[in-house]
């Protein structure tokens, strides 16, 4: 395209696009039900993971219990990965005589574009 200008860019404008950060995707830590964990282990795992008052744990609770599953935190998906292997390496339910193991999680997109 012979005779087109591209445009210049000045220095001050190169430097201030380099600065915007970049946003990471949002995602999800989704707690899966299972009957081999009661509901004061998931109430504890997920206040002692997550920090989440007792009230919205026994709400998460109830929630996988009936729904089979439920959204637990939402960050970005390097950590999302780090909490589900966190519940992941919780342990037993030291309630229930024949619990094995710690509960199940998976990831997924917060939302698609």
């Amino acid at each position: 395209m012979a005779g087109e200008s591209v445009p210049v860019l000045e220095r001050e404008e190169v430097e201030a696009v380099e600065r915007v950060p970049k946003l990471l995707e949002p995602w999800n830590v989704v707690l899966l039900d299972d009957d081999d964990h009661t509901y004061e282990y998931v109430i504890e795992m997920l206040h002692r993971l997550f920090g989440h008052d007792i009230e919205l744990c026994f709400l998460m609770a109830k929630e996988v219990d009936t729904t089979g599953r439920v959204i637990v935190f939402t960050t970005h998906r390097e950590r999302a990965e780090l909490e589900a292997a966190r519940i992941h390496g919780y342990g037993a339910d030291p309630r229930l005589p024949r619990c094995k193991g710690s509960m199940s999680a998976i990831i997924e997109p917060a939302y698609s574009i």
